[in-house]
């Protein structure tokens, strides 16, 4: 695979009114223990669920090593770092050696130099920092985000970590630093979590996120450039970071390969392959116009709006759900 999104963690220090699913945000109390465990319990399985190799092809055949992108929720958090974050950086460098790029996403508030010269130790490749934008809390203004910047670039340059770029294909470790900025591939914000209750994304039913990085698109492709999925704290599986209505499998139970080759061939999940949503009901009666039509919808505000994903969803919600309970 070129890339695992694994949220290791729903537990936040925050709660953004962007973010993509509810489940993020901080966990108190008796409330806590759970969250924390299930990510205790469960890292080791899904890791040793995940492929054999996860060296994939790019277009000119060559050969590179995937991507593990451990993310949460906030993965730095003290409940997590240690006991999760840690080791599961360790087994993927046990497992795979060199033949793996481990990368660990973080809001960036919480780096410290120990934390930064751990990470490293732990084997990281890249450390990316995502929470630069008007959205995350304590962020919204520039001066703040700057200063962040410049406080986080200095613990990486003194741990001797490299800024990132599209090119860089060494061994880094590398830090880069991004966010959910209008010009940004997430700019316009998935119809999810908050991000739909708070009425805020800007998306059309021209913004196909199913034929973007992190959408569907190459989801069965593994071992070739573009084949990346999402991952669950649970173990569920999702053809896209967004998470259809249904999972496509669990790693508690199934190796991924397995889980990717029981969906080829089918026509819904090779139309999310190809980052065609509008084409996953053709089989099921669902044309190409019903479903733009069914991706159609009012926002909370009373806005109207219509996206693709919101005929994902209820494709599977109408057609899709009732079919897995009947087979």
């Amino acid at each position: 695979m070129e890339s695992i999104y694994y949220v290791t963690t729903w537990l936040c220090h925050r709660t953004c009114p962007h973010c993509y699913d509810d489940r993020f945000r901080p966990y108190h109390g008796s409330d806590l223990a759970p969250v924390v465990e299930q990510s205790r319990t469960n890292f080791a399985r899904i890791i040793g669920n995940f492929p054999p190799t996860m060296i994939y092809r790019d277009a000119a055949g060559q050969s590179h090593p995937g991507r593990v992108i451990l993310a949460g929720g906030e993965v730095l958090l003290e409940a997590i770092r240690e006991s999760v974050l840690y080791p599961a950086l360790r087994l993927l460098r046990q497992r795979y050696g060199d033949g793996i790029r481990p990368v660990v996403q973080t809001t960036g508030d919480l780096l410290t130099a120990r934390i930064v010269n751990e990470l490293k130790e732990c084997g990281v490749w890249l450390v990316s920092v995502s929470g630069m934008d008007d959205h995350h809390e304590g962020l919204d203004d520039p001066a703040r985000r700057a200063a962040l910047i410049a406080k986080d670039t200095a613990l990486f340059a003194e741990a001797g970590f490299l800024a990132y770029d599209a090119a860089a294909q060494g061994d880094g470790p590398y830090y880069q630093f991004f966010g959910a900025t209008p010009e940004a591939w997430i700019g316009r914000l998935w119809p999810r979590g908050r991000a739909w209750s708070n009425s805020l994304s800007s998306a059309t039913l021209e913004d196909n996120f199913c034929d973007r990085w992190s959408g569907g698109r190459g989801f069965l492709e593994a071992g070739n450039a573009g084949a990346e999925v999402s991952v669950d704290p649970s173990g569920d599986v999702f053809p896209c970071c967004l998470k259809t209505r249904r999972p496509v499998g669990n790693l508690l139970t199934t190796p991924l390969p397995e889980i990717l080759a029981r969906l080829r061939g089918n026509p819904v999940y090779e139309a999310i392959n190809a980052g065609a949503p509008q084409r996953m009901g053709l089989a099921h009666g669902w044309s190409e116009a019903d479903f733009r039509e069914r991706s159609r919808t009012t926002l909370p505000n009373g806005q109207s709006y219509q996206n693709l994903c919101v005929g994902c969803d209820r494709f599977h919600d109408e057609m899709l759900s009732p079919l897995v309970r009947l087979g």
